[in-house]
């Protein structure tokens, strides 16, 4: 199976588990639940959903369980856009190709349906179904919320905010460190939720999590990149944006040619920590270089 075609198919069956996790409902609370949908089911490259499917299957993993860990980390991340869309924080009218979900709704309720967004991630990985041994998912939730609270990615934004508030520019380490928090670090538990699932043994969890840092921080610099070169048709958001408010990125430092080298490293020592795992981990290696050669 290609690259691509293992990716359709997890986007599908990931989206085949949002929808059972976020039922339609009738009632007082539906308006909140069809917001929650919308943010979540269809579109989206699902890439943490499929770090999850690929890193469990190195180790055996039943798939029905890998699946619900990716859609909790798939309702992560998309409550985490739904609130960097908003007026008071990057206050963006596109996502995925339709209108934001503050636009689509309201802001309250874009507000509301990603609080409830980052709770039912937690609630989808501490049942049963997601994994019989209770240290299993108790580690999983520990380890998405290091990697989303204060010293991951909500951290991140702060920094984010702060750099354009800044009278001036942030160097190249205070970059990636903004970018390892504000993206990197949900990216790194995405590929080290496989071997948790798995109970691997630590030095091939910890080869895990650092290929998902690597490839965490290649990813946003080719968000970067897409960002000052693309099209929103190609994209399904707005772009030209980090230069006009000035955003901290290792474009701006660097340049275009020298950020693609960097990220073009960052891909090879990605690889380079999945020598453990021998063929199995073809899809993942692949999945590397595709994170700084996609187009949108």
């Amino acid at each position: 199976m290609t690259l691509s075609e293992a990716m359709a198919e997890a986007a599908q069956e990931i989206d085949e588990a949002l929808d059972m996790l976020l039922p339609p409902v009738e009632g007082d609370e539906a308006r909140l639940f069809e917001a929650m949908r919308y943010a979540t089911i269809g579109g989206g490259k699902r890439l943490r959903g499929f770090l999850v499917l690929e890193s469990a299957r190195q180790f055996g993993v039943g798939r029905s369980a890998a699946l619900r860990v990716a859609a909790g980390i798939e309702m992560m991340h998309a409550y985490s856009l739904v609130h960097d869309d908003l007026p008071a924080m990057d206050d963006d009218a596109l996502r995925r190709g339709k209108p934001t979900l503050h636009i689509a709704f309201d802001e309250a309720t874009a507000i509301l349906a990603g609080d409830a967004l980052q709770a039912n991630a937690f609630f989808a990985m501490t049942e049963d179904d997601a994994h019989a041994d209770p240290w299993v998912r108790a580690e999983l939730c520990r380890c998405l919320a290091r990697a989303a609270g204060p010293r991951g990615m909500c951290g991140g934004q702060m920094l984010d905010i702060l750099a354009e508030l800044a009278t001036s520019p942030l160097d190249e380490t205070a970059i990636g460190r903004l970018q390892l928090l504000k993206t990197g670090k949900l990216i790194e538990f995405s590929a080290e939720a496989g071997a948790i699932l798995g109970k691997a043994p630590s030095a091939q969890r910890h080869a895990l999590a650092a290929y998902g840092r690597e490839i965490g921080a290649a990813f946003q610099i080719a968000d970067d990149l897409l960002d000052a070169t693309a099209t929103p048709d190609q994209t399904g958001k707005a772009t030209g944006k980090d230069a006009a408010l000035n955003k901290a990125t290792l474009i701006g430092t660097l340049g275009l040619e020298r950020a693609r080298a960097h990220a073009e490293r960052l891909v090879d020592q990605a690889q380079a920590h999945l020598a453990p795992f021998g063929e199995r981990a073809d899809l993942l290696r692949t999945l590397a270089q595709y994170a700084i050669e996609r187009r949108n």
